[in-house]
Protein backbone atom coordinates (compact mmCIF):
# COMPACT_ATOMS: atom_id res chain seq x y z
CA UNK A 1 0.00 0.00 0.00
CA UNK A 2 1.27 3.46 -0.91
CA UNK A 3 2.48 5.11 2.29
CA UNK A 4 1.57 8.56 0.96
CA UNK A 5 -1.93 7.55 -0.06
CA UNK A 6 -5.06 8.61 1.79
CA UNK A 7 -6.08 5.04 2.69
CA UNK A 8 -2.72 4.31 4.33
CA UNK A 9 -2.88 7.55 6.30
CA UNK A 10 -6.46 6.83 7.35
CA UNK A 11 -5.45 3.44 8.75
CA UNK A 12 -2.61 4.94 10.77
CA UNK A 13 -4.91 7.63 12.16
CA UNK A 14 -7.64 5.09 12.98
CA UNK A 15 -5.14 3.05 14.98
CA UNK A 16 -3.91 6.13 16.84
CA UNK A 17 -7.46 7.16 17.61
CA UNK A 18 -8.79 3.76 18.65
CA UNK A 19 -5.92 1.97 20.41
CA UNK A 20 -5.81 4.22 23.46
CA UNK A 21 -5.54 3.50 27.19
CA UNK A 22 -8.52 3.25 29.51
CA UNK A 23 -8.53 2.40 33.21
CA UNK A 24 -11.74 0.60 34.07
CA UNK A 25 -14.73 -0.46 31.99
CA UNK A 26 -15.33 2.32 29.48
CA UNK A 27 -19.02 2.97 30.28
CA UNK A 28 -18.59 3.80 34.00
CA UNK A 29 -15.40 5.65 33.07
CA UNK A 30 -17.38 7.74 30.58
CA UNK A 31 -19.77 8.66 33.40
CA UNK A 32 -16.84 9.54 35.66
CA UNK A 33 -15.36 11.70 32.91
CA UNK A 34 -18.69 13.45 32.28
CA UNK A 35 -19.05 14.09 36.04
CA UNK A 36 -15.50 15.44 36.32
CA UNK A 37 -16.20 17.84 33.43
CA UNK A 38 -19.46 18.93 35.12
CA UNK A 39 -17.59 19.64 38.38
CA UNK A 40 -15.02 21.62 36.40
CA UNK A 41 -17.73 23.65 34.67
CA UNK A 42 -19.49 24.28 37.99
CA UNK A 43 -16.26 25.48 39.56
CA UNK A 44 -16.79 23.63 42.85
CA UNK A 45 -17.72 20.20 44.20
CA UNK A 46 -21.47 19.77 43.71
CA UNK A 47 -23.74 18.45 46.43
CA UNK A 48 -26.41 17.34 43.94
CA UNK A 49 -25.96 15.22 40.83
CA UNK A 50 -28.45 13.99 38.28
CA UNK A 51 -27.09 11.37 35.88
CA UNK A 52 -29.31 10.76 32.86
CA UNK A 53 -28.11 7.80 30.80
CA UNK A 54 -29.25 5.77 27.82
CA UNK A 55 -30.20 2.14 28.33
CA UNK A 56 -26.94 0.71 27.04
CA UNK A 57 -24.96 2.84 29.49
CA UNK A 58 -27.18 1.72 32.38
CA UNK A 59 -26.78 -1.90 31.22
CA UNK A 60 -22.99 -1.71 31.09
CA UNK A 61 -22.50 0.10 34.40
CA UNK A 62 -24.98 -1.84 36.55
CA UNK A 63 -22.81 -4.81 37.54
CA UNK A 64 -19.20 -3.88 36.88
CA UNK A 65 -16.79 -2.78 39.64
CA UNK A 66 -15.58 0.81 39.24
CA UNK A 67 -11.80 0.97 39.83
CA UNK A 68 -10.45 3.05 42.71
CA UNK A 69 -13.77 2.98 44.59
CA UNK A 70 -12.99 0.18 47.06
CA UNK A 71 -15.12 -2.34 45.16
CA UNK A 72 -18.21 -0.19 44.55
CA UNK A 73 -20.44 -0.77 41.54
CA UNK A 74 -22.91 1.27 39.56
CA UNK A 75 -23.64 4.70 38.18
CA UNK A 76 -23.64 6.49 41.52
CA UNK A 77 -20.13 5.26 42.34
CA UNK A 78 -18.83 6.16 38.87
CA UNK A 79 -20.25 9.68 38.99
CA UNK A 80 -19.10 10.25 42.57
CA UNK A 81 -15.48 9.23 41.98
CA UNK A 82 -15.44 11.45 38.90
CA UNK A 83 -16.55 14.40 41.01
CA UNK A 84 -14.33 13.70 44.00
CA UNK A 85 -11.10 12.74 42.28
CA UNK A 86 -11.50 12.79 38.51
CA UNK A 87 -8.98 14.52 36.25
CA UNK A 88 -11.27 16.36 33.83
CA UNK A 89 -8.52 16.44 31.20
CA UNK A 90 -7.56 12.75 31.27
CA UNK A 91 -10.45 11.32 29.19
CA UNK A 92 -10.66 7.54 29.71
CA UNK A 93 -7.92 7.70 32.35
CA UNK A 94 -10.01 10.16 34.36
CA UNK A 95 -9.72 8.13 37.60
CA UNK A 96 -6.37 6.47 36.93
CA UNK A 97 -4.53 8.39 39.64
CA UNK A 98 -6.93 8.34 42.57
CA UNK A 99 -5.16 8.43 45.94
CA UNK A 100 -5.98 6.75 49.25
CA UNK A 101 -7.14 10.14 50.53
CA UNK A 102 -9.48 10.46 47.53
CA UNK A 103 -11.00 7.05 48.30
CA UNK A 104 -11.58 8.11 51.89
CA UNK A 105 -13.36 11.27 50.70
CA UNK A 106 -15.50 9.21 48.30
CA UNK A 107 -17.28 7.41 51.15
CA UNK A 108 -18.20 10.69 52.81
CA UNK A 109 -19.34 12.21 49.54
CA UNK A 110 -21.65 9.29 48.78
CA UNK A 111 -23.15 9.66 52.26
CA UNK A 112 -23.85 13.38 51.95
CA UNK A 113 -24.45 14.14 48.27
CA UNK A 114 -27.77 13.56 46.52
CA UNK A 115 -27.21 11.49 43.39
CA UNK A 116 -30.19 10.69 41.18
CA UNK A 117 -30.11 8.35 38.18
CA UNK A 118 -32.61 8.70 35.36
CA UNK A 119 -33.17 6.85 32.10
CA UNK A 120 -32.60 9.00 29.03
CA UNK A 121 -35.25 9.25 26.36
CA UNK A 122 -32.78 9.31 23.51
CA UNK A 123 -32.27 8.00 19.99
CA UNK A 124 -28.58 7.51 20.78
CA UNK A 125 -27.38 4.22 22.28
CA UNK A 126 -24.57 6.07 24.04
CA UNK A 127 -25.94 9.19 25.72
CA UNK A 128 -24.90 10.59 29.11
CA UNK A 129 -25.94 13.87 30.75
CA UNK A 130 -24.54 14.85 34.14
CA UNK A 131 -26.20 17.82 35.85
CA UNK A 132 -24.26 19.14 38.85
CA UNK A 133 -25.56 21.70 41.35
CA UNK A 134 -24.52 23.55 44.46
CA UNK A 135 -26.66 26.30 45.91
CA UNK A 136 -28.11 28.29 43.03
CA UNK A 137 -25.35 27.28 40.61
CA UNK A 138 -25.73 24.48 38.08
CA UNK A 139 -23.65 22.95 35.32
CA UNK A 140 -24.46 20.29 32.75
CA UNK A 141 -22.32 18.16 30.44
CA UNK A 142 -23.52 15.80 27.72
CA UNK A 143 -21.60 12.99 25.96
CA UNK A 144 -23.05 11.30 22.87
CA UNK A 145 -22.08 8.37 20.61
CA UNK A 146 -18.47 7.99 21.74
CA UNK A 147 -17.23 7.66 25.31
CA UNK A 148 -15.39 11.00 25.47
CA UNK A 149 -17.34 12.89 22.81
CA UNK A 150 -18.65 15.95 24.65
CA UNK A 151 -21.37 17.74 22.69
CA UNK A 152 -22.51 20.33 25.24
CA UNK A 153 -21.33 22.11 28.39
CA UNK A 154 -23.47 24.72 30.18
CA UNK A 155 -23.20 26.72 33.41
CA UNK A 156 -26.21 28.48 34.93
CA UNK A 157 -28.00 28.16 31.61
CA UNK A 158 -25.18 29.71 29.60
CA UNK A 159 -23.67 27.55 26.88
CA UNK A 160 -19.90 27.24 27.29
CA UNK A 161 -19.41 24.68 24.52
CA UNK A 162 -21.68 23.01 21.99
CA UNK A 163 -21.54 21.09 18.75
CA UNK A 164 -24.27 19.52 16.69
CA UNK A 165 -25.11 15.99 17.81
CA UNK A 166 -25.56 15.05 14.17
CA UNK A 167 -21.85 15.80 13.81
CA UNK A 168 -20.71 14.22 17.05
CA UNK A 169 -17.58 12.71 15.60
CA UNK A 170 -14.46 14.76 16.05
CA UNK A 171 -13.43 17.15 13.32
CA UNK A 172 -10.75 15.47 11.29
CA UNK A 173 -11.96 11.95 12.08
CA UNK A 174 -10.25 9.52 9.69
CA UNK A 175 -12.23 7.78 6.97
CA UNK A 176 -13.51 4.56 8.54
CA UNK A 177 -15.58 3.78 5.45
CA UNK A 178 -12.42 3.18 3.44
CA UNK A 179 -11.78 -0.02 5.38
CA UNK A 180 -12.08 -3.36 3.59
CA UNK A 181 -10.56 -6.70 4.57
CA UNK A 182 -8.51 -6.68 1.36
CA UNK A 183 -7.04 -3.24 2.09
CA UNK A 184 -6.55 -4.10 5.77
CA UNK A 185 -4.52 -7.15 4.75
CA UNK A 186 -2.47 -5.07 2.30
CA UNK A 187 -1.82 -2.41 4.95
CA UNK A 188 -0.85 -4.95 7.62
CA UNK A 189 1.62 -6.67 5.28
CA UNK A 190 3.26 -3.49 3.93
CA UNK A 191 2.93 -0.89 6.70
CA UNK A 192 6.08 0.98 7.72
CA UNK A 193 6.23 -0.31 11.27
CA UNK A 194 7.80 2.89 12.55
CA UNK A 195 4.39 4.51 11.97
CA UNK A 196 2.68 2.15 14.42
CA UNK A 197 5.41 0.68 16.64
CA UNK A 198 4.68 2.84 19.69
CA UNK A 199 0.93 2.13 19.48
CA UNK A 200 1.45 -1.63 19.30
CA UNK A 201 4.20 -1.73 21.94
CA UNK A 202 1.81 -0.03 24.35
CA UNK A 203 -0.96 -2.50 23.53
CA UNK A 204 1.36 -5.44 24.10
CA UNK A 205 2.70 -4.07 27.40
CA UNK A 206 -0.59 -2.90 28.95
CA UNK A 207 -2.74 -5.87 27.97
CA UNK A 208 -0.07 -8.41 28.89
CA UNK A 209 0.24 -6.84 32.33
CA UNK A 210 -3.47 -7.09 33.14
CA UNK A 211 -3.62 -10.69 31.85
CA UNK A 212 -0.74 -11.55 34.20
CA UNK A 213 -2.62 -9.87 37.04
CA UNK A 214 -5.81 -11.79 36.27
CA UNK A 215 -4.00 -15.11 36.33
CA UNK A 216 -2.08 -14.30 39.50
CA UNK A 217 -4.86 -13.00 41.75
CA UNK A 218 -8.53 -13.61 42.57
CA UNK A 219 -10.94 -11.69 40.32
CA UNK A 220 -14.59 -12.41 39.61
CA UNK A 221 -15.26 -15.97 38.46
CA UNK A 222 -11.57 -16.55 37.60
CA UNK A 223 -12.37 -17.82 34.11
CA UNK A 224 -8.75 -17.59 32.95
CA UNK A 225 -7.46 -19.71 35.82
CA UNK A 226 -10.36 -22.14 35.48
CA UNK A 227 -9.58 -22.76 31.80
CA UNK A 228 -5.97 -23.63 32.57
CA UNK A 229 -6.89 -25.81 35.54
CA UNK A 230 -9.63 -27.69 33.72
CA UNK A 231 -8.19 -28.07 30.24
CA UNK A 232 -4.40 -27.82 30.53
CA UNK A 233 -1.73 -25.68 28.96
CA UNK A 234 -2.26 -26.23 25.23
CA UNK A 235 -1.86 -23.11 23.07
CA UNK A 236 -5.59 -23.10 22.23
CA UNK A 237 -6.37 -22.95 25.95
CA UNK A 238 -3.63 -20.47 26.83
CA UNK A 239 -4.87 -18.05 24.16
CA UNK A 240 -8.38 -18.17 25.58
CA UNK A 241 -7.19 -18.05 29.19
CA UNK A 242 -4.97 -14.98 28.72
CA UNK A 243 -7.80 -12.95 27.21
CA UNK A 244 -10.31 -14.17 29.78
CA UNK A 245 -7.94 -13.44 32.68
CA UNK A 246 -7.55 -9.84 31.54
CA UNK A 247 -11.32 -9.50 31.59
CA UNK A 248 -11.56 -11.24 34.97
CA UNK A 249 -9.36 -8.50 36.39
CA UNK A 250 -10.85 -5.57 34.51
CA UNK A 251 -14.51 -6.36 35.18
CA UNK A 252 -13.82 -6.77 38.87
CA UNK A 253 -12.04 -3.58 39.83
CA UNK A 254 -8.41 -4.05 38.76
CA UNK A 255 -6.72 -0.66 38.63
CA UNK A 256 -4.41 -1.44 35.70
CA UNK A 257 -5.12 0.27 32.35
CA UNK A 258 -5.74 -1.58 29.10
CA UNK A 259 -5.53 -0.60 25.45
CA UNK A 260 -9.03 -0.58 24.03
CA UNK A 261 -10.42 -1.39 20.60
CA UNK A 262 -13.71 0.03 19.29
CA UNK A 263 -14.22 1.82 22.60
CA UNK A 264 -13.97 -1.38 24.65
CA UNK A 265 -11.25 -2.76 26.89
CA UNK A 266 -12.69 -6.27 26.69
CA UNK A 267 -12.50 -6.10 22.91
CA UNK A 268 -8.99 -4.67 23.12
CA UNK A 269 -7.84 -7.64 25.20
CA UNK A 270 -9.76 -10.20 23.13
CA UNK A 271 -8.19 -9.06 19.88
CA UNK A 272 -4.61 -8.77 21.15
CA UNK A 273 -3.80 -11.28 23.90
CA UNK A 274 -4.50 -14.50 21.90
CA UNK A 275 -2.37 -13.15 19.04
CA UNK A 276 0.48 -12.34 21.44
CA UNK A 277 0.26 -15.85 22.91
CA UNK A 278 0.28 -17.52 19.50
CA UNK A 279 3.27 -15.42 18.43
CA UNK A 280 5.23 -16.88 21.35
CA UNK A 281 4.10 -20.40 20.47
CA UNK A 282 5.16 -20.27 16.82
CA UNK A 283 8.39 -18.36 17.48
CA UNK A 284 7.27 -15.29 15.53
CA UNK A 285 9.59 -12.36 15.11
CA UNK A 286 8.64 -8.99 16.57
CA UNK A 287 7.81 -7.77 13.07
CA UNK A 288 5.48 -10.71 12.52
CA UNK A 289 3.74 -10.01 15.83
CA UNK A 290 3.25 -6.37 14.87
CA UNK A 291 1.76 -7.30 11.50
CA UNK A 292 -0.54 -9.89 13.04
CA UNK A 293 -1.75 -7.32 15.57
CA UNK A 294 -2.34 -4.75 12.81
CA UNK A 295 -4.45 -7.28 10.97
CA UNK A 296 -6.40 -8.36 14.05
CA UNK A 297 -7.07 -4.83 15.33
CA UNK A 298 -8.19 -3.42 11.99
CA UNK A 299 -10.41 -6.42 11.17
CA UNK A 300 -12.17 -5.89 14.51
CA UNK A 301 -12.56 -2.16 13.93
CA UNK A 302 -13.99 -2.81 10.47
CA UNK A 303 -16.49 -5.33 11.85
CA UNK A 304 -17.58 -3.02 14.67
CA UNK A 305 -17.94 0.10 12.53
CA UNK A 306 -21.17 -1.23 11.03
CA UNK A 307 -22.59 -2.34 14.38
CA UNK A 308 -21.79 0.67 16.57
CA UNK A 309 -20.09 1.09 19.92
CA UNK A 310 -22.91 -0.40 22.01
CA UNK A 311 -25.66 -2.85 21.09
CA UNK A 312 -27.27 -6.15 22.09
CA UNK A 313 -24.56 -7.87 20.03
CA UNK A 314 -21.58 -8.95 22.12
CA UNK A 315 -18.50 -7.09 20.89
CA UNK A 316 -16.22 -9.96 21.87
CA UNK A 317 -17.58 -11.85 18.84
CA UNK A 318 -16.05 -9.31 16.46
CA UNK A 319 -12.81 -9.20 18.43
CA UNK A 320 -12.57 -13.00 18.54
CA UNK A 321 -12.89 -13.14 14.76
CA UNK A 322 -10.24 -10.42 14.51
CA UNK A 323 -7.92 -12.41 16.76
CA UNK A 324 -8.58 -15.47 14.59
CA UNK A 325 -7.46 -13.51 11.52
CA UNK A 326 -4.20 -12.55 13.22
CA UNK A 327 -3.63 -16.12 14.41
CA UNK A 328 -4.33 -17.51 10.92
CA UNK A 329 -1.62 -15.31 9.44
CA UNK A 330 0.87 -16.11 12.21
CA UNK A 331 0.34 -19.82 11.55
CA UNK A 332 1.33 -19.43 7.91
CA UNK A 333 -2.02 -18.53 6.43
CA UNK A 334 -2.44 -16.19 3.47
CA UNK A 335 -5.25 -13.81 2.53
CA UNK A 336 -7.59 -16.70 1.75
CA UNK A 337 -6.96 -18.21 5.18
CA UNK A 338 -7.72 -14.86 6.80
CA UNK A 339 -11.04 -14.21 5.08
CA UNK A 340 -12.28 -17.78 5.60
CA UNK A 341 -11.29 -17.62 9.27
CA UNK A 342 -13.30 -14.41 9.74
CA UNK A 343 -16.41 -15.82 8.06
CA UNK A 344 -16.21 -19.13 9.91
CA UNK A 345 -15.75 -17.43 13.27
CA UNK A 346 -18.65 -15.04 12.76
CA UNK A 347 -20.89 -17.94 11.76
CA UNK A 348 -20.11 -19.78 14.98
CA UNK A 349 -20.76 -17.09 17.63
CA UNK A 350 -23.04 -14.52 16.01
CA UNK A 351 -25.80 -15.17 18.54
CA UNK A 352 -24.04 -14.06 21.74
CA UNK A 353 -25.91 -11.17 23.36
CA UNK A 354 -24.52 -8.34 25.45
CA UNK A 355 -26.19 -8.18 28.86
CA UNK A 356 -23.81 -5.63 30.32
CA UNK A 357 -20.27 -5.50 31.62
CA UNK A 358 -19.64 -8.00 34.41
CA UNK A 359 -17.68 -11.09 35.44
CA UNK A 360 -19.26 -13.36 32.80
CA UNK A 361 -17.76 -11.23 30.01
CA UNK A 362 -14.56 -13.22 30.56
CA UNK A 363 -16.34 -16.45 29.68
CA UNK A 364 -17.89 -14.90 26.58
CA UNK A 365 -14.42 -13.74 25.55
CA UNK A 366 -13.14 -17.29 25.93
CA UNK A 367 -15.94 -18.53 23.66
CA UNK A 368 -15.26 -15.82 21.08
CA UNK A 369 -11.54 -16.58 20.98
CA UNK A 370 -12.33 -20.29 20.67
CA UNK A 371 -14.53 -19.47 17.67
CA UNK A 372 -11.72 -17.47 16.07
CA UNK A 373 -9.29 -20.36 16.50
CA UNK A 374 -11.89 -22.88 15.32
CA UNK A 375 -12.54 -20.72 12.26
CA UNK A 376 -8.89 -21.03 11.28
CA UNK A 377 -8.63 -24.74 12.13
CA UNK A 378 -11.65 -25.37 9.90
CA UNK A 379 -9.97 -23.64 7.00
CA UNK A 380 -6.63 -25.40 7.27
CA UNK A 381 -8.46 -28.72 7.51
CA UNK A 382 -10.35 -28.01 4.30
CA UNK A 383 -13.65 -27.08 5.92
CA UNK A 384 -15.74 -23.90 5.72
CA UNK A 385 -19.22 -22.45 5.98
CA UNK A 386 -20.78 -21.44 2.66
CA UNK A 387 -23.04 -18.64 1.48
CA UNK A 388 -26.58 -19.47 2.52
CA UNK A 389 -25.51 -21.10 5.79
CA UNK A 390 -27.54 -18.90 8.10
CA UNK A 391 -26.17 -15.35 8.00
CA UNK A 392 -23.16 -16.30 5.89
CA UNK A 393 -23.09 -14.84 2.40
CA UNK A 394 -20.57 -15.42 -0.39
CA UNK A 395 -17.75 -12.93 0.17
CA UNK A 396 -16.30 -11.76 3.47
CA UNK A 397 -17.58 -8.18 3.11
CA UNK A 398 -21.11 -9.40 2.46
CA UNK A 399 -21.01 -11.57 5.57
CA UNK A 400 -19.70 -8.66 7.65
CA UNK A 401 -22.54 -6.48 6.32
CA UNK A 402 -25.08 -9.13 7.38
CA UNK A 403 -23.59 -9.31 10.88
CA UNK A 404 -23.58 -5.51 11.08
CA UNK A 405 -27.26 -5.44 10.13
CA UNK A 406 -28.03 -8.05 12.78
CA UNK A 407 -26.24 -6.11 15.52
CA UNK A 408 -27.35 -2.62 14.57
CA UNK A 409 -30.94 -3.20 13.39
CA UNK A 410 -32.06 -6.75 14.02
CA UNK A 411 -31.23 -6.76 17.71
CA UNK A 412 -32.72 -3.37 18.65
CA UNK A 413 -35.77 -4.91 20.27
CA UNK A 414 -33.59 -7.56 21.92
CA UNK A 415 -31.53 -4.76 23.43
CA UNK A 416 -34.63 -3.12 24.88
CA UNK A 417 -35.79 -6.41 26.42
CA UNK A 418 -32.35 -7.08 27.92
CA UNK A 419 -32.25 -3.62 29.49
CA UNK A 420 -35.82 -3.95 30.83
CA UNK A 421 -35.00 -7.30 32.42
CA UNK A 422 -31.77 -5.99 33.94
CA UNK A 423 -33.50 -3.01 35.58
CA UNK A 424 -36.45 -5.11 36.76
CA UNK A 425 -39.21 -3.87 34.47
Amino acid sequence: MNKNGSTYQSYVEILKRELVPAMGCTEPIAIAYCAAKAREALGTVPDRLVVTASGNIIKNVKSVVVPNTDGRRGIEAAAAIGVVAGNAHAALEVIAHVTAADKARLAGYLDTATITVEAAVSEHVLDIIVSASKGDDTAEVQIVNEHTNIVKITRNGKTLFQKEIAATVDTGKPDYECMTIEDIYDFAMTCDLEDVRAILDRQIAYNTAIADEGLKNDYGANIGKTLLKAFGNDIHIRARARAAAGSDARMNGCELPVIINSGSGNQGMTVSLPVIEYAKEVGATQEQLYRALLLANLVTLHEKEGIGRLSAYCGAVSAGAGAGAGIAWLCGGDYQAVIHTIVNALAITSGIVCDGAKASCAAKISAAVDAGIMGFEMYRNGQQFYGGDGLVLKGVENTIRNISRLGRIGMKETDKEIIDMMIGK
